[in-house]
């Protein structure tokens, strides 16, 4: 974390010497030492970090590199804050010019002042780096992830911690195993790769696996590997040398001892080609690295040989195992009911929990999420506990959390996930730390949490992508290290929204506390952290009231603040006084995050935080936003989403960096199928040059702002409302200038079912052409919400092209949607609305080939669905909304093999009774019988919503 404040400091410091170096004067050389001295320790630092729980003196100089960081930016911010103002505005009449001189005077005294002092901190600091680097023995010419911490090496024997209590949930999983290992007749080298997050029992499945009789009769030759982080090649090899020739009763050469590395794995090949058949586990594995060097000393063989590995990153399972033969297994988590069986096991012996001690038992159960590891850990705390003292039990349930910073089972827990932590590059270090931020068990958007990470300066520009690319790779670098758990994806298969498990939440909050990460407060009395506060989260409470703001600065001072955040949950208000008290206070805020909040206007603290580059008022109850915009000329990200704002003024052209502006709320809170108001913005929005987002443009004023669309050439994402006909002319001609548009909205003027044509084949030359091929090649997301008298010929160019919403289209007969569309390779999920008056849809052999999702609704005409052998041979989900003629499922139905769930919405009396009323040995129960699950909803006679599970998860009658 330090490395990275230290970083993001350097490029600021480089950045003022640049832009503001005249104001500088005879303090432009002090700067530039303070910069090359942070750039010595950067280096050293990255190696340093993984070192810091050796030692609490490294870990405190650490600490002094990282305050010291963060006080220069304060530094140099108050600097810009008050000079670069003089440069734009002068300094007025001839009193007020000698007022202010002397004011200056004596704040560039003062800054001077404050630069010398951290100068002299810098050099001080800078001889600790020195004194350690010889006493911890660091190079830091060594940088990167590769850096090891050999403090507490991660004893292979906590990761079969699980077999202290009887093991559940592993048979299965074991003979799936088995079979993979066992089936198939060729001669080739099969890999089979376990992966999970740490603590899941991938260590414990694999050796159950590996000691199976089945196995051993098959694998006369076989080896156990533990690899772990800290592996050292040579010596692992030798380890390797020493099992092959003890499993088959030889003495070991002693010349191994001395040979190179190359070497080593040219004896271990030559001896494996002549042992027989061998099955090998690499256990631990970190690195791709690793396989990549491995792998080159087993021999392919004839004899149909085996190797397993287990790891924690997706990315060394995928690189292992490349060959068609191989095999990729996701460890999960134990089921509820092993999850209690485990647990009572460990505490009870095998025998039931006692009725008294059910509930808190089972809540912390819950907070284990199925970990076997963490299972084992937690109940043999509780084994200790007087099962007759349900206080003692609570206890522990209520600090649960804090038992983490203890010693014991837990300690051990807390130790293997912080592992991971650890081992992090340095740049995904505060980016996993950032998620210290969400309550317990919260659902993280992603896009969101990408977003702050931008704001927040973690993410690194790479050359060659945008940075929102770069958090995208950073995140799912996190996912594939198992260290962040997605819960449901985008349509293209990006994560939408994920969790953290608790227990590795803990560990985040731990470490987050140690760096001074985050404070987080829920408004009510606390113990304030003694080092300056940064960052400031508030979390709702039960209790809504937020401490009042004369008493807030009793304890606290905001005037560090560099982000303050608000995570709705429950009770999402905030106190008026104190958010005017934390405005007012925080002149070098950045970052600030009130979605949610019932905030009735901006407040006009706002306008005076010159250095804010983030505001995000998603979900509150502003309507206006004054002029006072066109101060925060640092702002790259406005989120005015769901709100009452209906228009911008002019001043917001003042805002040369603003990157993403987003302002829209939905017409009809209850259907998203309506659409959204957008806003209304000066004539000259083109000159917005830097803008990726625009979201939702009002195009109801004319061409004019149709066509400065077409300078923003930035542009990824467009929306745009109220277009009129006679501008798709125009809006064709902007299209062709976004070469980087991956997502476009469009909504014809008009409202409810009743819409203007919207008529995108004006200039299709154009949109055909080869100074549109970016923009036909780059577009990802297209929905159309309008009557279409044709579909947009340009449509089937869309090579790119994953998701398509048509909404009250009204195609009709002769103007057959699949037509456009069957044959698009990568589209994944079509909706449609009111889009077609044909009274057939047919989904042909060989179209659609990557569908997933299939949403049809409120099509009234249609008669007959049919889906040919061939046609749409990976859905997943199919839904069928409000299509009152529709009277039989689709035929075809049987060949979906892959669809896993058929909803059926408000159809009609005679397609509801004969799903729902089906005989086993009926043709129709036959053709959806793969299905694992099949919904009905319906309104009841009592005018109440009701879902029917066919079968599936639930095989009963529910309220929606």
């Amino acid at each position: 974390m330090a490395a990275t404040v230290l970083s993001f400091v350097s490029n600021h410091l480089a950045t003022v010497l640049r832009e503001e170096g005249s104001l500088l004067g005879g303090l432009r050389q002090e700067v530039q030492l303070i910069k090359d001295e942070l750039g010595h320790m950067k280096a050293f630092l990255k190696v340093a970090e993984a070192k810091e729980d050796d030692d609490p003196r490294l870990q405190e100089w650490i600490k002094q590199v990282r305050e010291a960081a963060y006080d220069i930016e304060d530094v140099l911010d108050e600097f810009v804050l008050r000079f670069a103002g003089y440069r734009h505005h002068g300094f007025g009449g001839s009193v007020q010019r000698i007022l202010k001189a002397i004011k200056s005077l004596r704040a560039r005294h003062q800054v001077a002042s404050e630069i010398q002092s951290i100068k002299s901190r810098i050099k001080n600091i800078s001889g600790g780096r020195q004194r350690y680097q010889v006493e911890f023995g660091i190079d830091d010419r060594v940088t990167g992830s590769s850096t090891m911490n050999d403090s507490w090496r991660y004893s292979r024997d906590d990761a079969l911690l699980v077999e202290e209590a009887k093991l559940v949930g592993i048979d299965q999983p074991k003979q799936h195993l088995i079979s993979k290992l066992l089936e198939g007749h060729d001669h080739q080298l099969k890999v089979v790769s376990v992966v999970g997050m740490g603590g899941l029992g991938k260590t414990t499945l694999v050796k159950k696996v590996h000691e199976d009789p089945d196995v051993r009769k098959n694998f006369p030759v076989r080896a156990w590997v533990t690899v772990s982080q800290t592996c050292d090649f040579p010596k692992l090899l030798r380890d390797l040398i020493w099992q092959l020739h003890k499993d088959l009763d030889k003495s070991v050469p002693q010349f191994i001892e001395s040979i190179s590395t190359a070497e080593l794995k040219e004896f271990v090949k030559d001896f494996l080609q002549q042992a027989g058949r061998y099955a090998i586990v690499f256990d631990d594995v970190w690195d791709v690295e690793f396989w990549n060097e491995i792998k080159f000393a087993l021999p392919e063989g004839n004899y149909g040989n085996r190797v397993m590995l287990t790891t924690r990153n997706a990315d060394v399972a995928s690189a292992s195992c490349t060959e068609s033969q191989d095999y990729v297994y996701k460890k999960e988590p134990l089921s509820i009911e092993d999850s209690w069986t485990l647990f009572c096991n460990k505490i009870f012996k095998g025998n039931r929990c006692p009725a008294h001690l059910m509930d808190v038992a089972k809540a912390v159960l819950d907070k284990c999420d199925g970990l076997p590891l963490a299972i084992v850990a937690i109940g043999g705390l509780l084994a200790s506990k007087d099962v007759s003292r349900i206080d003692e039990w609570e206890m522990l349930q209520q600090s649960f959390g804090g038992e983490l910073d203890g010693t014991g089972e837990l300690e051990r827990v807390k130790r293997i996930l912080s592992l991971s932590y650890n081992y992090l590059p340095s740049h995904l270090k505060p980016c996993l730390l950032y998620l210290s931020i969400y309550p317990e068990d919260y659902l993280i958007k992603c896009k969101r949490l990408m977003l702050l990470w931008i704001a927040e300066r973690f993410v690194k520009w790479r050359e060659g992508m945008s940075i929102e690319d770069v958090a995208w790779a950073y995140l799912r670098e996190l996912i594939s290290r198992s260290l962040i758990q997605v819960t449901e994806m985008f349509y293209q298969g990006s994560p939408c929204i994920c969790q953290i498990h608790d227990l590795m939440r803990e560990v985040i909050l731990i470490k987050a506390r140690e760096q001074n990460m985050v404070t987080i407060t829920t408004g009510q009395p606390m113990t304030w952290p003694s080092e300056k506060v940064r960052r400031l989260v508030v979390h709702s409470s039960s209790n809504s009231s937020i401490i009042p703001h004369h008493q807030q600065r009793q304890f606290y001072s905001f005037e560090h603040l560099r982000s303050f955040i608000t995570v709705s949950s429950t009770n999402p208000l905030l106190s008026k006084t104190f958010l005017s008290e934390v405005l007012r206070s925080s002149k070098l805020l950045k970052v600030l995050e009130l979605g949610g909040e019932k905030i009735e206007e901006t407040p006009t603290e706002i306008f005076n935080l010159l250095h804010l580059t983030y505001l995000c008022l998603f979900d509150t109850k502003v309507k206006r936003v004054p002029k006072a915009i066109g101060k925060l000329q640092h702002l790259e990200y406005l989120n005015l989403g769901n709100t009452g704002v209906r228009e911008l003024p002019v001043e917001i052209l003042k805002l040369l960096k603003l990157r993403k502006l987003i302002v829209f709320q939905q017409v009809d809170l209850s259907d998203m199928d309506y659409g959204f108001h957008g806003f209304k913005g000066p004539s000259k929005l083109g000159g917005l040059l830097a803008l990726q987002v625009l979201d939702t443009i009002d195009a109801s004023s004319g061409s004019v702002i149709v066509k400065e669309i077409g300078k923003l050439t930035q542009l990824r994402e467009l929306y745009i409302t109220q277009l009129r006909r006679e501008d798709g002319k125009e809006l064709c001609s902007s299209l062709v200038n976004l070469t980087s548009l991956q997502d476009l909205g469009v909504d014809s003027v008009g409202k409810g079912d009743d819409y203007e044509i919207i008529d995108l084949n004006h200039h299709q030359h154009s949109l055909s052409s080869s100074s549109s091929c970016s923009f036909l090649q780059s577009l990802r997301v297209l929905i159309m919400r309008g009557c279409l008298e044709m579909m947009p010929v340009w449509i089937t160019h869309l090579q790119n092209l994953v998701r398509i919403d048509l909404y009250t289209s009204g195609l009709r007969p002769e103007e057959d949607p699949l037509e456009f569309l069957h044959h698009l390779p990568n589209l994944g999920e079509i909706t449609f609305c009111g889009s077609y008056q044909g009274e057939r849809l047919c989904f042909k052999a060989g179209g659609f080939l990557k569908m997933k999702g299939l949403w049809l609704r409120r099509m009234e005409g249609l008669r007959k669905m049919t889906i040919e052998e061939g046609a749409c041979p990976h859905l997943q989900r199919l839904i069928l909304k409000q299509l009152p003629l529709l009277e039989d499922l689709p035929s075809g139905i049987q060949h979906l093999t892959h669809l896993q769930e058929l909803c059926l919405y408000e159809m009609s009396s005679r397609m509801m009774e004969k799903v729902g009323n089906q005989k086993e040995d009926s043709e129709d129960y036959r053709r959806i019988a793969h299905i694992p699950e099949i919904v009905i909803g319906f309104y009841a006679d009592d005018g109440e919503w009701r879902i029917r599970r066919l079968w599936g998860k639930e095989k009963k009658t529910i309220l929606a």
